[in-house]
C-alpha cells in the first residue's frame, strides 16, 4: 500500500514505481515497507531502473530507508520509577506467597554473605584477630546480628573490652611486681638481721676485769 501523497503523484504523472521500491528494499537491505520514495521526484524516480541508480537515488536523500518502529517503554519506567516508592504493590497486585516471591532463604545468604565479607575485610586488614574472627564466625551463623551495623558495633565493645581487660590485667601484674619487690626486699632485711644477731652471738665474750682487793676490816672497840 502506497502512502497518500506518492500514490497521488504516481496517478498524475502516470508512473508505476512498484520496481524501483523493489530494488530499494534490495540495495537497503529491509523490507518495502521501510522504502520512502520523494513524492515530489516521482520522475526521476521513475527513471532508476537499475541498483546502481537507486544507490545514487538514496546518496541523494530522494530514497530513505524509514526508520525502525520501536516499542516505547516510557510507561515501562514511568510504572517502575512509581514501584520503587512503593506504589502499585499492594496486595491486589501481588501473584504468589510472600516465601515465592522472595524466599527467605534467599535473604539468609544475602545477610550471611555481608557479615562474612565484612569480618573477612576486617581479618584482613588486622582489626580483628583470628580468634575472634571465629568467635563472631560461628555467631554470625548463629544468627545472632541481624545486620552489618549490629555487627560492626559488638566488634566495637568487643574490642573495648579487650583492651580494658587488657589495661587491667597490666595493672594486676604491676601490682603482683611491686608486692613481690617488696617481700623480697623485706625478706633480705630479715636476713640481714638475723646475719647480724647471730654475728653477736658467736662473738668471743670479753675477759672479766679482775676485782679489786678488799681492805683490811678496822679492829672492834671494845
Amino acid at each position: 500500500m502506497l502512502p497518500g501523497r506518492l500514490r497521488q503523484a504516481m496517478l498524475l504523472a502516470g508512473v508505476n514505481l512498484t520496481t524501483q521500491k523493489r530494488l530499494a528494499a534490495a540495495v537497503l537491505k529491509c523490507g518495502k515497507r521501510k522504502i520512502w520514495l520523494d513524492p515530489n521526484e516521482v520522475n526521476e524516480i521513475s527513471n532508476a531502473n537499475s541498483r546502481q541508480n537507486i544507490r545514487k537515488l538514496a546518496k541523494d536523500g530522494l530514497i530513505i530507508r524509514k526508520p525502525e518502529a520501536s516499542h516505547s517503554r516510557f510507561r515501562v519506567r514511568e510504572k517502575l520509577a512509581a514501584k520503587r516508592k512503593g506504589r502499585h504493590t499492594g496486595t491486589g497486585k501481588r501473584h504468589g506467597t510472600a516465601d515465592s516471591r522472595m524466599p527467605t532463604s534467599v535473604i539468609w545468604m544475602r545477610r550471611m554473605r555481608v557479615l562474612r565479607r565484612l569480618l573477612r575485610k576486617y581479618r584482613e586488614s588486622g582489626k580483628i584477630d583470628k580468634h575472634l574472627y571465629h568467635q563472631l564466625y560461628m555467631k554470625a551463623k548463629g544468627n545472632v546480628f541481624k545486620n552489618k551495623r549490629v555487627l560492626m558495633e559488638y566488634i566495637h565493645k568487643a574490642k573495648a573490652e579487650k583492651a580494658r581487660a587488657k589495661v587491667l590485667a597490666d595493672q594486676a601484674e604491676a601490682h603482683r611486681q611491686k608486692a613481690k619487690a617488696a617481700r623480697e626486699r623485706r625478706q633480705q632485711r630479715l636476713a640481714a638481721k638475723k646475719e647480724a644477731q647471730l654475728g653477736e652471738e658467736i662473738a668471743p665474750a670479753p675477759a672479766p676485769s679482775p676485782a679489786p682487793a678488799k681492805a683490811p676490816a678496822a679492829p672492834k672497840k671494845k
